[in-house]
């Protein structure tokens, strides 16, 4: 059995609460720090509840001695040069949380090769300077890769599902789950419903990652962890109509924004529709397949894994509130 020690940072979301436990059942002893309240009667596992914004805290943490680090906490622009300097310094081997989001809509299916929004936006400032997640991702990749370390991987997830999360399109489980229990009808933009889009199974995604840390094949290197299964919006969105009775109505762009947004400023939840969900995202995961050594029909269908979760979720803990769906009732109004 191993004794190494992992520190996973934001362990308690949808790929931390699959990966822990299989960080120790492979005999690694493991402190996840989050800002949930979580217990573990696994004596092999710790959960802190903490604020890594504080740098002081954050600092203590990476002075516990770690073997590994996986780090799914996320990084403004400013905040990558203070951090990842520390975290590279703390372990043998730190894996940092990137996204499918970073990559472009140029090249399908989808390598890691890929071209990214950062340099197709390269000569163009007002899209280049933007501080969106796709953007910062990608920033922190190119901190790592002129760092001149060797002791870090890159982790690119799709779209990501588990008992912690459901989406669909670029809506949350307190949408989509809250207003099919409640009998509700959702709203969906048009431009999305023929658009083809990759949900894994966190699940999966998490046995990636625990086969990915410290495996010295690895170091230095980008890996898109992520079923190559791919479906389009609309008939994801049958699938929730067949497993919870989700009923949806498909509307223009302007419609969708203003209901997710109402009269907040719209330029996050635009930049996320535009430049991810309206991107075809059909992805080729040979290459985390054939250094992890599992197989395509080892990974969950999407059919199965929503049915398996959505199945074992209580309706009771997703109240269908909240000003987006308050929205959504005042449209259906009347009707």
């Amino acid at each position: 059995m191993s004794e190494k020690k992992v520190l996973v940072f934001g362990g308690t979301g949808a790929m931390g609460t699959y990966l822990v436990p299989k960080l120790a059942d492979r005999g690694y002893r493991v402190d996840v720090v989050s800002m949930d309240d979580v217990k573990s009667d696994n004596p092999l596992v710790t959960y802190h509840k903490a604020n890594l914004s504080d740098d002081a805290v954050f600092d203590s943490f990476l002075a516990g001695g770690y073997d590994g680090i996986v780090d799914f906490m996320i990084y403004s622009t400013s905040r990558i040069p203070q951090v990842l300097p520390r975290l590279l310094a703390a372990a043998d081997h730190y894996i940092y949380l990137s996204s499918y989001r970073i990559y472009a809509n140029e090249q399908h299916p989808v390598k890691e090769t890929s071209p990214r929004l950062l340099d197709v936006f390269a000569n163009d400032p007002d899209k280049r300077d933007v501080e969106d997640y796709c953007l910062y991702k990608a920033r922190g990749e190119d901190f790592l890769w002129a760092s001149g370390c060797d002791n870090w991987t890159a982790i690119r997830p799709a779209i990501t599902y588990s008992k912690r999360r459901f989406q669909l399109v670029t809506l949350e489980m307190n949408v989509v789950c809250a207003r099919a229990f409640a009998g509700k009808t959702i709203l969906l933009p048009a431009s999305a419903r023929d658009v083809q889009a990759t949900m894994s199974w966190a699940c999966d995604v998490a046995e990636m990652i625990a086969r990915l840390l410290f495996n010295p094949n690895v170091r230095r290197d980008i890996y898109s962890v992520c079923t190559a299964e791919h479906h389009s919006w609309g008939t994801v969105a049958e699938y929730y109509r067949d497993l919870i009775g989700l009923r949806a109505e498909w509307v223009s762009d302007e419609d969708y924004i203003r209901c997710i947004c109402g009269d907040a400023d719209p330029e996050r939840a635009i930049w996320q529709l535009k430049y991810d969900r309206l991107f075809d995202r059909i992805m080729d995961n040979s290459k985390v397949l054939a250094v992890t050594g599992l197989r395509q029909r080892d990974l969950s269908t999407l059919y199965d894994g929503l049915r398996r979760e959505l199945s074992a979720l209580d309706p009771a803990t997703v109240p269908c509130v909240g000003p987006v769906n308050e929205r959504m009732d005042a449209r259906f109004a009347g009707r």
